[in-house]
């Protein structure tokens, strides 16, 4: 049975609609996935197909953005892919991080399902800046370039701050023992036809963990 779906929509015209996903929500389906992905889920809302322009982490939250048309796919994705749509993720990292900074190192991905730095891999560029200083950890503002899988993931794991609550990257359990991902995906610019800035506040589940973090300083 599909489960009754409450979209958490940010934002909604003719050509395109922009939803907040929770942690834990696949956007797409794929193999060992027992429940509905999200797109499926945003088909049935709009009555009509739901195009997938960009993927975002299942164990990240935060705005997924979806086509209404063909015409309106097509064009997104162009943009993706010359890197004209600006993205910021909020990411809280374990350790301390002196900021801003840069990592430009290219990535590919493993059998493993994880994605790692590699001579031979796919350019990827990640651009960070520090937001605030937590206990044990900080919180960074983050703008990746490039699109590639696991990107911020895989850098900032590179860089020895992988993600708090990431159980694939750094540890056999989920880095500082947090039950979800602290990963967040806050905001896309980006301009067809006219100017967009959709921005998704990150939900209760991340800012309770902030909060406790704050708290423990």
């Amino acid at each position: 049975m599909t489960q009754p779906f409450a979209p958490d929509v940010i934002f909604e015209d003719d050509s395109i609609i922009a939803l907040c996903k929770p942690a834990g929500q696949a956007v797409i389906a794929g193999r060992g996935l027992s429940e509905e992905p999200l797109q499926a889920q945003v088909s049935r809302y709009l009555g009509s197909k739901a195009f997938v322009v960009h993927r975002l982490d299942r164990d990240a939250s935060g705005l997924v953005l979806f086509a209404k048309d063909a015409a309106a796919h097509r064009k997104l994705c162009s943009l993706f892919e010359a890197r004209k749509i600006h993205k910021k993720y909020l990411a809280a990292v374990l350790g301390r991080v002196e900021g801003p900074g840069m990592v430009d190192r290219p990535l590919r991905a493993f059998g493993s399902g994880r994605t790692g730095v590699s001579e031979g891999g796919k350019a990827a560029v990640t651009r960070y800046k520090v937001k605030e200083e937590l206990s044990g950890g900080t919180l960074l503002l983050v703008e990746p370039e490039t699109g590639r899988r696991h990107q911020i993931r895989a850098h900032l794991y590179a860089v020895g701050h992988p993600i708090l609550g990431d159980a694939l990257y750094g540890s056999p359990r989920p880095v500082g023992g947090f039950a979800r991902l602290m990963l967040h995906a806050l905001e896309l610019a980006f301009a067809v036809g006219r100017s967009y800035r959709l921005r998704a506040e990150p939900p209760a589940d991340f800012a309770r963990v902030l909060e406790d973090l704050r708290r423990a300083r």
